[in-house]
């Protein structure tokens, strides 16, 4: 968010973003599934921390547009002198080479930015008859540049099209000659009277505030009662200078005053902007965020994408926060029906993804905020203008990936690539040798199995990324390529004589190499533990083998205590627990919080399965959940209602899951630990979009882009 909350562009340097993408791609790609060796976990170590050295750093960039509306205050003293000549100052030796003011090296589609800044100059230096040089090489650059003020494809600052026409106008009170077309200039004023009609008929909280925020280009039609019940504690009108300056020379207002002169003090001539990241992702402001939160700080709360983003940071990370103070942005869904700015697009997406965040079966706020907030933004996306700005495309995509991805959804490796796709970055690709142990112990010769070898990597390389966790994602990758293959040995080709030698063989080795890691992590023997998971699993399928053996249907309880262990989570997950870094006791990873994480992943995981086998497996006479729920449910008679009564519990279950590991008090389970369970759960939601996983061609192009597919960029 800026400082001084100008009307300005506020974006990320592409330098800065290209250093953080490349690094983030270094240290999350690289390694793949290879060994991780000491001398690769110092290079990590010190890439992680130039990481959190960039994310923690702030750039500051000079603002001209609200230097040159803090230029045009008047002193209390005469009204022929500006109140802060400094800024005036600053305007005059300031100006580029082309006569503009602005960026120092403005990007082609921000020409509408340049055009705010530089006519705000030159009705500065012409209000106090300084720079007549200046100002005329300033007029040449507007008149040259004045066909973007009508291109829908350049970007447009914060309400442009009410501001510039009432600089227009404010010439014209100066009496300064503009080389303009008076038919251009009508267009540009019956555009904004007719955005104003709109406006002023809604009594919004909203709206007043929009208005309020852009008070320097409202002139005489500023209802300047209104627009005070927006200054904040710090003086300023929503923290924007140039708002703020007009205010001043309306009012004369001390508070006003006093936030301008704090911006010089702390900044010198002119007004700035802040550019860059606040810090969100360190641990060291997560506590004055909370803190900031409880006291119902203005810095947050004033703002609707602000306090989305500190809601969902907060919940992320554990702290316990009510979902009520959202309720104040309830009238958001009428605000956002006047027009589709990219502004308001980029606030509901944020409003969107907080909205994400149910942990309690009765938030309602956050489901209302989920409804309205989604339908606006499939609106957004139905705007051609959004596509066809270049530099807004990339918030077109993010709303695409949001709502088509939902963050139960959203594996963590394909969202960071997503992220990163439009920067230059190395190609990089997973090296092939973890593919050796697939056929060193023979498991390519089973017939029966499904050689989906891909799909096993796929979710431990997206969802254990971390470099330090190659043990982890070894031992996910290599449980979910033995789970696969077993479970087709009980599907398709099983007996209850025995398994093929060359599964026995890769069973009985695999779990013997990942006891021994497992212990030398945990300095305590746990291989007994994932023996025990095993035999459990097992011991799962082979019930199920008999009820179709036997052709008998269990009951819905029956089947539910069995299936959420034949689904076969529990030898790919819970091993994993012992490689990524605490020590687990017994008590922990085998206690009541551990077991009630794993039932509902679980869960979760076998109903949504259910729902995508069920005419396959009616056919072929396996038990199933959804036909159990149509044959012994209360009423329900049709597969749609059981599928809706089905999804519904999926939904309960994954957020009753979301809400434990996202619990602090009372927890004896590590976070770290915790968060596997979710991130299974996304692969799993990622899996059952549509189908059952391992046919879908999305699922495939996932795959493809994790594993295979070098980052291409795309350019601005």
């Amino acid at each position: 968010m800026n400082i001084g909350g100008g009307k300005g562009v506020d974006l990320l340097s592409v330098e800065y973003r290209k250093a953080v993408s490349s690094l983030m791609l270094k240290a999350s790609l690289s390694p793949g599934l290879k060994t991780w060796t000491e001398g690769n976990h110092v290079g990590f170590e010190g890439t992680k921390e130039r990481i959190k050295k960039m994310f923690d750093k702030v750039e500051l960039s000079v603002s001209s547009y609200d230097t040159a509306w803090v230029a045009m205050v008047p002193s209390p003293y005469s009204s022929q002198a500006p109140y802060f000549p400094e800024c005036v100052n600053w305007l005059l030796e300031n100006q580029s080479h082309d006569g503009s003011w602005g960026l120092p090296h403005p990007h082609p589609m921000l020409v509408k930015d340049a055009l705010s800044s530089t006519l705000a100059s030159v009705l500065a230096l012409k209000r106090w008859g300084v720079g007549e040089e200046q100002r005329n090489k300033g007029l040449w650059f507007i008149a040259s540049n004045f066909a973007s003020v009508s291109d829908e494809k350049q970007h447009s600052p914060i309400g442009f099209d009410i501001i510039f026409p009432g600089m227009i106008e404010y010439a014209k009170e100066l009496d300064l000659n503009l080389p303009l077309g008076q038919r251009d200039v009508d267009a540009m004023l019956q555009k904004r009277d007719l955005e104003l009609k709109g406006s002023l008929g809604s009594n919004t909280k909203s709206r007043e505030a929009y208005l309020a925020y852009i008070s320097e280009g409202m002139g005489r039609l500023q209802d300047w009662e209104m627009v005070m019940k927006y200054q904040m504690k710090n003086g300023s009108l929503l923290n924007s200078p140039s708002a703020t300056a007009a205010a001043l020379s309306h009012l004369q207002n001390a508070g006003c005053l006093n936030y301008l002169r704090s911006l010089l003090e702390k900044f010198g001539n002119a007004g700035w902007e802040l550019i860059g990241i606040l810090g969100w992702r360190s641990e060291v402001y997560w506590d004055e965020t909370y803190r900031c939160w409880l006291q119902r700080e203005e810095e947050i709360f004033a703002d609707r994408a602000t306090c989305a983003i500190a809601f969902r940071i907060l919940r992320l990370n554990g702290y316990d926060i009510s979902s009520v103070p959202l309720a104040q942005f309830a009238e958001d869904d009428q605000y956002f029906k006047f027009g589709q700015d990219f502004k308001d697009l980029g606030a509901a997406l944020e409003l969107f993804r907080a909205s994400e965040m149910i942990i309690h079966p009765d938030e309602v706020v956050l489901e209302k905020q989920n409804s309205w907030s989604s339908h606006f933004l499939r609106q957004g996306l139905s705007n051609s203008s959004i596509h066809a700005d270049r530099l807004n495309k990339y918030i077109a995509q993010e709303v695409e990936d949001a709502l088509r991805f939902p963050y139960y959804a959203n594996l963590d490796r394909i969202a960071n690539r997503r992220s990163i796709e439009h920067y230059n970055v190395d190609d990089t690709r997973i090296l092939k040798t973890a593919y050796r142990w697939i056929i060193e112990n023979r498991l390519d010769k089973l017939k029966f199995a499904r050689q989906k070898l891909a799909y096993c990597y796929f979710s431990a390389a997206a969802t254990i990324f971390s470099p330090e966790q190659s043990d982890a994602r070894l031992s996910w990758a290599k449980n979910s390529v033995l789970t696969t293959v077993v479970d087709d040995f009980f599907d398709i080709g099983g007996s209850e004589e025995g398994a093929p030698k060359p599964y026995s063989t890769a069973l009985h080795s695999t779990i013997s190499e990942i006891g021994v890691k497992a212990s030398a992590w945990q300095a305590r023997n746990v291989t007994s533990h994932i023996i025990d998971i095993w035999l459990k699993l097992l011991r799962s399928m082979l019930q199920e083998a008999q009820w179709v053996s036997n052709k008998s249907a269990p009951t819905m309880d029956e089947y539910m205590t069995n299936a959420y262990v034949s689904f076969a989570l529990g030898p790919i997950v819970l091993p994993a627990l012992y490689f990524v870094g605490p020590k687990l006791s017994e008590e922990v990873v085998e206690g009541p919080e551990c077991h009630k994480l794993y039932k509902l992943m679980s869960t979760c995981g076998r109903l949504l399965n259910d729902i995508h086998s069920f005419k396959r497996e009616s056919k072929e006479g396996k038990a199933n959940a959804l036909a159990l729920h149509m044959i012994h449910g209360n009423g329900v008679t049709t597969e749609e209602q059981a599928i809706r009564e089905m999804k519904g519990l999926v939904k309960s279950q994954r957020r009753e899951l979301q809400r434990l590991v996202l619990q602090e008090k009372g927890s004896t389970v590590p976070r770290i630990c915790k968060d596997l369970f979710w991130k299974m759960s996304k692969v799993l939601h990622t899996f059952y979009e549509k189908d059952d996983g391992f046919t879908s061609h999305d699922m495939l192009r996932a795959v493809k882009s994790v594993i295979y597919e070098p980052v291409l960029l795309a350019e601005f």
